[in-house]
C-alpha cells in the first residue's frame, strides 16, 4: 500500500487496480495533512483549523472525531507486507495519543518519499551520466498526477505541504533539463522548455535553459527574444530586473561565447546539483522563493477579499 499525494490525496492497495480516493473535502483535507505530518502527532485544534478554518462548526471537537472515525473504516486493514502491522486492526493505520492523532504509514510510505529518492539519485548522476541522470529524473517527475494535495484544501499543513512539493518538482524539472542539456539534446527539449517559461512566467533558470537550448540549436536570436520576454515579465509582475544568472546567459549568447554542453559540465569550477555555479543556485533559489511568496500574497489577498465580504453582507 502506498498514500498518494503528488495530485489528488489517495492510497493505493497492493493491486493496481486498488485507488481509493477519500470523497468528501473534509476527509481529503484530513488525510492529505496527516499524511503530510505521518509519523507526528497533530494536535485536535492544528486539525480543526486545518478542516474548517475561521468558520469552524460550534462541536468541532465532535465533528473532528466523526472524520476521523470515517477515515479509520476507509483505511485498509493492515496486512502482512502491507503497513505497519499484521493481522491488526484498522485503526493501528491512525492512532490517538494524548495529545491528537498520528498516522503511521510503517512500510507503505508514500509516493513523495519515492519522488524524493528518485530526484536525489537522479541529481548524484547528473555530473557524470547526464543521460542517466535524465532518464531517472523522468522516472521522477511521472509519479506526480496532478497539482500536490490537489482537493485538500487550502489549511496551513497541506498547503505548505504542496508548496515545499512543488518546489522539489521545479528543482528536479531544472536538473532534468540541465542533464539533457549536457547530454546534447537541445533540440529535443526545446518546446518542452517553452511550455515551463508559458506555465512558469517567473521562474528565471527556465528561461535560462531554453535560451541555452535554441542558441545550440542555432536559433540565437529567439534565444535572446527569451531574455526580454524574461525582462519585460519580471519587471511587470514583481518590479525587478533579471538575475546575474540570466544576464549573464544573455551576454553570453549576444558574444557567441557560450562553451559547448561537453565542456559546459567539465570547467567553470565546482557546481551546485542544477549544474549553477554554488553562488547562481543561490540566486536561482532566492529567486524561486520570490515567485513562491508573490504567488501566497495573492491567494492570502484574494482570501482578506472575500473575508471581507461576508463581514459586509453579514451586517
Amino acid at each position: 500500500m502506498e498514500f498518494g499525494i503528488l495530485g489528488p490525496v489517495q492510497f493505493f492497495g497492493e493491486r493496481a487496480d486498488m485507488r481509493i480516493t477519500p470523497a468528501g473535502a473534509k476527509q481529503r483535507a484530513l488525510l492529505g495533512a496527516l499524511v503530510v505530518k505521518a509519523g507526528q502527532v497533530v494536535s485536535p485544534d492544528r486539525l480543526v483549523d486545518e478542516l474548517w478554518g475561521e468558520h469552524p462548526p460550534a462541536n468541532a471537537a465532535n465533528a473532528l472525531q466523526t472524520h476521523i472515525a470515517r477515515l479509520r473504516r476507509l483505511l485498509p486493514a493492515p496486512g502482512s507486507g502491507s503497513g505497519s502491522g499484521s493481522g491488526g486492526s484498522r485503526q493501528e493505520w491512525l492512532v490517538t495519543r494524548p495529545l491528537g492523532y498520528v498516522l503511521r504509514p510503517g512500510r507503505a510510505g508514500t509516493d513523495a518519499q519515492r519522488f524524493c529518492r528518485l530526484a536525489a539519485r537522479g541529481r548524484s548522476l547528473a555530473a557524470a551520466d547526464p543521460a542517466g541522470s535524465a532518464e531517472v529524473l523522468r522516472e521522477a517527475l511521472a509519479l506526480w498526477r496532478g497539482p500536490a494535495l490537489e482537493g485538500a484544501g487550502r489549511g496551513t499543513i497541506c498547503s505548505t505541504g504542496a508548496s515545499l512539493l512543488e518546489e522539489s518538482r521545479l528543482i528536479a524539472l531544472e536538473t532534468l533539463y540541465d542533464a539533457c542539456l549536457r547530454a546534447g539534446r537541445a533540440g529535443e527539449v526545446a518546446g518542452e522548455l517553452a511550455e515551463l517559461t508559458a506555465s512558469h512566467p517567473l521562474h528565471e533558470r527556465f528561461y535560462e535553459l531554453l535560451m541555452t537550448a535554441l542558441y545550440r540549436c542555432g536559433r540565437q536570436a529567439e534565444a535572446l527574444g527569451v531574455y526580454d520576454r524574461a525582462r519585460h515579465r519580471l519587471a511587470h509582475d514583481l518590479g525587478v530586473e533579471p538575475g546575474p544568472v540570466l544576464r549573464g546567459r544573455m551576454e553570453s549568447i549576444r558574444h557567441r561565447q557560450d562553451p559547448p554542453p561537453a565542456e559546459a559540465a567539465e570547467t567553470g569550477g565546482p557546481k551546485g546539483a542544477a549544474g549553477l555555479h554554488p553562488l547562481g543556485a543561490e540566486v536561482a533559489r532566492l529567486r524561486h522563493r520570490i515567485e513562491v511568496l508573490s504567488r501566497q500574497q495573492r491567494e492570502l489577498s484574494d482570501r482578506f477579499e472575500r473575508l471581507a465580504a461576508d463581514r459586509a453582507a453579514s451586517r
